[in-house]
Formats: structure tokens, C-alpha cells, sequence
């Protein structure tokens, strides 16, 4: 104290300056600057401000339920009777929901979703994961303390990246992940220090992953770190692409040969749409090709309650399979995962109804499979709609939407464009989106929020707007970018 007893003036404790620099280097373009703009026009709207479109389209993210697409009767039924259990006495309710939310409050402590559970989760759930993985690779075995229950799979994919980083300077571990990605791995990459190493999708083979650019990747990554993790996410988030089996059974050889760790990003699984693509997980291709590769490599993947038919992004459940895991490793996965406590439990128990879903013979299967079956044949039929209308708009060129959620065309942009945008210090598709957001509502995420070739200019769109909001959003972006094209032409 002073020599008056008033304290002395100090600084703030933390500022810009003084907190983690790894933190300032985090960026999240899927709810970046553009999405930001988007809620400021929502509230003028609501406000009066008059604009030349009623509504803002949130194109940007992949949240299913925020877009219009309706939860699955089944599984609300079971979560409204494991929230509210009296709901057990009502009539309303089918038998084989009663039973799921049953067998899901006795594994909970106190018979409550609002009791913690063991910090792997809920023992009942992991067994049925294991049994649906195991019923969905066609028998090969899997081992349910070999599941992680987590919030979402961005928590799993982010404590895995926390084991595996490590070292300084040209030590520190390198993290593959293809170009364009999905910005969380950029960002849990910048957290926590590692060094983000990318390898670039072929757009011209509809976003195919060739072996020779991980090869290139991976040679000019060791002159400055150390790679030991290749991430591949299948179907492709960004890009919609899936996998051929010739093309997995490639990317394990390779992680073979590099001794590299793989994560499989799978959440997108059930999300196929192309005639002649199919979802081939990592772990079932790994096994078949026999105990050379299945019993050395050491994989982590990844599913979710967020996307596929389901939806539900907001109830945050997920799971990761760890697949020749260091046994002292483990441990050590089990210590950080306690650290939290648990995953939350109702993502927990929703994750136990994707997994354990209604099966023949029971009352809800019939609304269930028809409920289901509804949503993957919408999202087919507009994954092909989007193809098929901005490939008739010059100046835009994109890929077959195969699988995921997602289109993730390339536009060509006028000079006169490129220029204002660097005046302005935006990337050129940062201020075409900026453009296209004020113009018409619409919501995109620019492609450099994603990554992408020099030069080339995309930007992310979801699929999920109910079709005759899609068809509408399509054709005013067919308008605007042409006359964006003769504005700067």
C-alpha cells in the first residue's frame, strides 16, 4: 500500500499482449466475421432497417435442426421421458422407448441424466457403440473400453491432438490435414502448438486425396518439424467427397510405411448420396487387410450425434474408437478425460439411441425408418440440386456433392474485384461472401477460411435449407454473381 493506504495502480493481469499467443493464432471461419455481420443484419431487420431481402439464409453451418429439418420422433420421445421420468406412466409413449430410457436412468447414478457418470461414459452406452460398430464392419470385434463417450466430436479429435503434440523447434509435432479442411483441426492445431502441415485435395478428380501429395506433404514437413498425425476426414467437410476403398486402403499403407497416427474423422458416415460411393469405415478396411497393418497401426475415429439424419448438434454427442493404443497411453487418455468430469449425459444417452436405434418388430420402427429415410433422400435429392444449378452459372464451377453436407464450389473472380478486396485487406472470396451477405441474406463461409490453392477462389455452402428455400437461395446467387461479374468486370 502507499503511504495514503490507497493501492498502488497496476496494469490489467492479462491483455493482448500477455496472454497465450497460441490463442491469438486461433481462427474459426465458420463463425468468423461474416457470421458476425449476419446476426448484426438479423437484428436490423427486426429493427426495421430496410433491406433488400426479408430474411437472412444462414447457409454457413452445418446445424440441421436451425435449417429446418425435423428431430427424429424416436429419439425425443426417449429423451423427454429420461429428462422427465413420470413420463414413464403415460400411455403416449411406445413400449420400446419406455425400455431404452429405462435401461439408460439405471446406469445413472440416482436413476438421473442429472447425476455425472464415469468419466469414459455411461458403461451400458459404450457396450452398445461397440456392438454397433461391431454389426456395421461386418463382425470384426470391437472392445468397449476401447470407447470414449465425448462432447461432440470435436472434443474427441481436440484431446487426441493434446496427446500426440509435443517437442520445440524442428521437433514439434506436425499435424497432416488436408486442404481444404474443416477449421477446427486448424485452430486445435494452432491451441495447442503443434505445426499445422496441410496436403491438398485434387479438385480437378472431384476432391480425391492422391498418395503422392502425402508423400510431398509429409517430405517438406520434416525439413522444419515433425509429423506424426495425418487427419482424414471421410466424407470430406469441407469438400463432400468420399473415399473409394482403394483410396483407404492407400492412406494406411502410407501411414504404415511413415509410422503415422491416424485419426479418422467419420461423422458424416450415413451421408452418402452419389451412385457408386459408399461409406467404407477406416477401422473395417484396416482389418481386412490382415494383421500386418491391423495389429501396427495405432487409429482413432470419430462419430457423432451432430450430423447424418440426426441433427442434433446442441445435445453434443459423440464417441472415438482408440485402436492400438499404447496401454500406458491410455491411462493417460483416461486421466485428461476425467479432468472434465464426464461428456454430458443426455448427449450421452442420445448418442445410445443412434447406436441402438429401433429395430424390426418393435413399435416405433416403422416411423423411425420412414423418418429417417425422409431426411437422407431430401439431403440426396439437394445435394444433386446444388450441383446441378451453380454448374449452369458462368463463373462457378462445383464438384458432385457425393456425401457430408456440404458444397464447396469454385468461383472466378473479375480482376477489378481482386484488387478492391486487397485494397481493403480481404482475402478476394472473403469480400465476395461480404458482398453477397449485404445483397441478398445470404450466409456463406469464404474458402479461405478453409484453406485452398493459391489462386483459386471457393466458397462453403450447406445443403440443409428445405428445397424450395434452397432453390431460391440458388437462384439468387446465380443472380448475384453474375451481376457481381459485370460490376467488376
Amino acid at each position: 500500500m502507499s503511504e495514503n493506504g490507497a493501492l498502488p495502480h497496476r496494469g490489467r493481469v492479462l491483455t493482448v499482449d500477455t496472454m497465450n499467443p497460441n490463442v491469438k493464432k486461433v481462427d474459426y471461419a465458420v463463425r468468423g466475421p461474416i457470421v458476425q455481420r449476419a446476426l448484426q443484419i438479423e437484428k436490423e431487420l427486426k429493427e426495421g432497417v430496410k433491406k433488400p431481402f426479408e430474411e437472412v439464409i444462414k447457409a454457413n453451418i452445418g446445424d440441421a435442426h436451425a435449417m429446418g429439418q425435423r428431430p427424429i420422433t424416436f429419439f425425443r420421445q426417449v429423451m423427454a421421458l429420461c429428462s422427465y421420468p413420470q413420463l414413464l406412466d403415460d400411455n403416449k409413449f411406445p413400449e420400446d422407448a419406455k425400455n431404452r430410457a429405462r435401461r439408460i436412468l439405471q446406469s445413472c447414478g440416482g436413476n438421473s441424466i442429472g447425476a455425472y457418470t464415469t468419466s469414459q461414459g455411461i458403461d451400458c452406452v459404450r457396450h452398445d457403440v461397440a456392438k454397433y460398430i461391431q454389426r456395421r464392419d461386418g463382425g470384426i470385434p470391437s472392445d468397449p473400453d476401447n470407447i470414449y463417450l465425448t462432447t461432440g466430436a470435436s472434443d474427441g479429435i481436440v484431446t487426441i491432438l493434446k496427446l500426440l503434440t509435443t517437442g520445440e523447434g524442428r521437433t514439434r509435432t506436425g499435424v497432416m490435414i488436408s486442404i481444404p479442411q474443416y477449421p477446427l483441426y486448424s485452430a486445435s492445431i494452432a491451441e495447442l502448438g503443434a505445426v499445422q502441415v496441410n496436403y491438398y485435395l485434387n479438385e480437378e478428380k472431384c476432391w480425391s486425396l492422391d498418395i503422392s501429395e502425402l508423400q510431398r506433404s509429409l517430405q517438406a514437413a520434416r525439413e522444419h518439424c515433425n509429423p506424426r498425425v495425418l487427419c482424414i476426414i471421410n466424407p470430406g467437410n469441407p469438400t463432400g467427397q468420399v473415399q473409394s476403398r482403394q483410396c483407404i486402403e492407400d492412406v494406411i499403407r502410407f501411414a504404415a510405411k511413415e509410422n503415422l497416427f491416424l485419426m479418422a474423422d467419420e461423422v458424416y458416415q450415413d451421408n452418402v448420396y452419389a451412385e457408386g460411393c459408399e461409406f467404407h469405415s477406416f477401422k473395417k478396411v484396416l482389418f481386412e487387410m490382415g494383421p500386418e497393418y491391423s495389429r501396427k497401426i495405432e487409429l482413432v475415429s470419430f462419430h457423432s450425434t451432430s450430423k447424418c439424419y440426426m441433427g442434433e448438434c446442441g445435445f453434443r454427442g459423440g464417441y472415438m474408437e482408440v485402436i492400438n493404443m499404447d496401454q500406458e497411453v491410455k491411462a493417460q487418455l483416461s486421466k485428461l478425460v476425467s479432468v472434465r468430469l464426464c461428456p454430458p449425459v443426455p448427449g450421452q444417452a442420445l448418442m445410445d439411441l443412434v447406436v441402438n436405434c429401433p429395430q424390426p418388430g418393435e413399435p416405433s420402427y416403422q416411423t423411425f425408418m420412414k423418418e429417417r429415410t425422409a431426411v437422407l433422400s431430401a439431403l440426396a435429392e439437394k445435394a444433386k440440386l446444388t450441383e446441378e444449378i451453380l454448374n449452369t452459372v458462368p463463373g462457378i464451377s462445383c464438384n458432385p456433392v457425393q456425401g457430408a453436407m456440404y458444397s464447396f464450389p469454385r468461383i472466378t473472380l473479375p480482376q477489378r474485384a481482386i484488387n478492391e478486396a486487397k485494397a481493403k485487406g480481404q482475402a478476394p472470396d472473403m469480400f465476395y461472401c461480404m458482398k453477397l451477405l449485404e445483397d441478398t441474406g445470404i450466409c456463406l463461409v469464404p474458402g479461405s477460411g478453409f484453406g485452398q490453392r493459391d489462386g483459386t477462389y471457393h466458397f462453403r455452402m450447406t445443403i440443409l435449407p428445405p428445397t424450395d428455400k434452397l432453390k431460391i437461395m440458388l437462384h439468387k446467387l446465380k443472380e448475384f454473381h453474375q451481376t457481381f461479374t459485370q460490376q467488376f468486370a
